[in-house]
């Protein structure tokens, strides 16, 4: 072209790039340019192989330190490592998270047959407990516990925005949907109202406690909370899943997936709907 700046400005590179290539090509040709690769690791940056092998040691032995907590602790023994470092690290060999950190100690326990120090046991107690508190739940008949959880299902065009409330027995998996147009606390309580109280009453059984999310159709004060008030009318015991842990909850998140791809993924290709009550009365059916 016979105009640096025209070329770069035609290929979208700056002359800093033009001449940094035009240098490479001059001194050893396209094969220097074929050498250009970003995701080539630089090793000249890359902390020394004794730290490295010190930082992976520490999450077998410690694998609940954070990589804060890991770095202080490899300072005090004279490794010099900021918790940045400690994290690339643990990325390098998939140590990021605790709980792979837990599956590294499992493997190498396995492998070796060693004998776990205390901080390795409270680890693997502690990671345990939170397994089963987060991602078993406890029932023993039909009634004993209930999960109800919102659902929002989609703007549909020529209905609006439609939220489900669900409600599934933990013990016998019956499931009770309604479709409503908003998510607050009024209709959470319709839905035990008009569907769950009564089916259970049907079958001369009491409904004595329900699992929810925190979410704020579920929790308020309850002089001024709908479905707060309506628990305690009818006397039922409300459970709240752990803060950020809707695994807890899990039957009803599996319930949603398995209704969304069986149900509407369906329903909304062979049937162009006006309102809710049409989509109710499919729903209805389906379950």
């Amino acid at each position: 072209m016979g105009n640096v700046s025209q070329a770069c400005k035609l290929f979208g590179y700056s002359r800093d790039s033009f001449y940094r290539f035009k240098e490479l090509y001059d001194q050893g040709g396209e094969l220097a340019l074929r050498e250009l690769n970003r995701r080539k690791p630089n090793l000249k940056n890359r902390i020394e192989e004794e730290v490295e092998k010190a930082v992976v040691q520490i999450a077998f032995e410690f694998p609940a330190y954070g990589q804060l907590r890991a770095s202080n602790e490899l300072k005090k023994k004279g490794i010099f490592i900021s918790p940045a470092g400690v994290r690339c690290v643990w990325l390098r060999n998939d140590l990021e998270t605790f709980r792979k950190r837990l599956k590294y100690l499992e493997t190498r326990m396995a492998q070796d047959g060693l004998v776990l120090t205390e901080s390795q046991l409270t680890a693997l107690e502690k990671a345990k407990e939170e397994k089963k508190a987060h991602g078993e739940i406890e029932t023993h008949h039909p009634g004993y516990l209930g999960a109800q959880d919102t659902y929002y299902v989609g703007t549909i065009k020529g209905v609006g925005r439609i939220y489900q409330q669900t409600f599934i027995d933990t013990y016998c998996k019956v499931a009770h949907a309604k479709l409503y147009d908003r998510k607050n606390a009024l209709v959470a309580a319709d839905m035990l109202n008009d569907r769950v109280l009564p089916f259970y009453e049907e079958q001369d059984l009491r409904l004595l406690r329900i699992l929810t999310d925190r979410g704020t159709e579920y929790c308020g004060n309850r002089e001024h909370h709908e479905y707060q008030l309506y628990m305690a009318i009818e006397d039922i015991d409300h459970t709240r899943t752990k803060a950020k842990s809707p695994q807890t909850n899990g039957i009803c998140e599996r319930f949603h997936r398995t209704i969304q791809d069986e149900f509407y993924a369906v329903a909304f290709r062979k049937k162009i709907y006006s309102s809710i009550e049409e989509i109710q009365v499919d729903l209805d059916g389906w379950l």
